[in-house]
């Protein structure tokens, strides 16, 4: 049974946290974000999201626990935004999204966004292509192991949208207008 709730994933620095907001704005719909869970564990252990990853291989219960956090979450909540690497996954009958980024202008976007500061301190341009592609990489493989599923599976998702050369309101539209057909189908 469909339920009014959009997951939405993606490559590192897509636009998801800057689309979840503006379907927020647009829908009235609250904001569940796994991805600020896992930053305030990784700032709690004093870890760079980086050294993270590899902390969560290490011990999958808690890798497991943050995933059920948005399933929980999604349960008892309807008109929801899932803003979650694994929330397509967590949330199977929610509309779910992927949001694609070429790799050079995902790392420009990370190493140039301040919010990102305390848990992914790039030195350089280089540096921070390099540890975006591990993070994907890893975290892609633990979930394949731990869930059997592979989120570079586009065939996951009820809607992908490449958002390279796309302005963020581009991308919300998009994603209102296939939500809508997709509620209605």
């Amino acid at each position: 049974m469909k339920k009014h709730i959009i997951t939405i994933t993606g490559d590192h620095a897509s636009g998801q946290g800057t689309a979840s907001n503006l379907l927020k704005e647009y829908l009235g719909y609250e904001i569940y974000r796994n991805g600020q869970y896992v930053r305030k564990l990784a700032l709690e252990k004093g870890m760079s999201i980086v050294e993270f990853q590899v902390y969560l291989n290490e011990h999958p219960e808690l890798d497991r626990e943050i995933e059920k956090s948005a399933t929980n979450y999604a349960s008892e909540h309807d008109n929801l935004i899932v803003d979650a690497k694994l929330g397509w996954f967590a949330i199977p009958n929610s509309f779910k999204v992927y949001l694609k980024v070429d790799i050079d202008i995902s790392v420009k976007r990370a190493y140039e966004d301040n919010a990102r500061k305390d848990t992914e301190p790039f030195k350089s341009i280089e540096e921070a292509k390099e540890k975006i592609t591990y993070r994907h990489k890893e975290e892609t493989n633990r979930w394949i192991e731990e869930y059997g599923v592979n989120r570079d599976d586009m065939s996951n998702y009820d809607l992908v949208i490449d958002t390279s050369n796309l302005t963020p309101e581009e991308v919300a539209k998009k994603i209102l207008d296939e939500y809508e057909k997709w509620l209605n189908n």
